[in-house]
């Protein structure tokens, strides 16, 4: 039961809006596919190993998402930064077998 069904039992003569219905409708997950590959490299920051993810071609705000989604499935941390997503630790295969899975092209570069 979702939230709309136990409010309509709360109050039954509770009309919903037009306008309430409409943003339950719009996801805020979802990411456009893009036609360019993404870019996933490899490199050491302070000695660290990072994951770098770049090409997104998409806004910002749907590259958060994309970056929410990836960090959570791999439970490591990361950042958005000018463009890129930095991860930390080397994922590079597991980031872009998800990211395939996910209908990205992805392209390896270095190593």
């Amino acid at each position: 039961m979702d939230l709309q069904d136990q409010l309509k039992n709360l109050f039954p003569d509770h009309e919903v809006s037009e306008e309430v219905q409409k943003d339950s409708s719009n996801s805020t997950d979802e990411i456009p596919i893009q036609d360019a590959a993404l870019i996933c490299k490899y490199e050491k920051r302070k000695g660290k190993p990072t994951t770098l993810i770049e090409g997104f071609s998409g806004t910002e705000a749907e590259f958060k998402i994309l970056a929410k989604k990836l960090k959570k499935e791999l439970s490591v941390g990361g950042s958005v930064k000018n463009g890129s997503l930095i991860m930390q630790g080397d994922f590079r295969e597991k980031i872009m077998q998800l990211l395939v899975s996910m209908g990205f092209k992805v392209k390896r570069v270095g190593g």
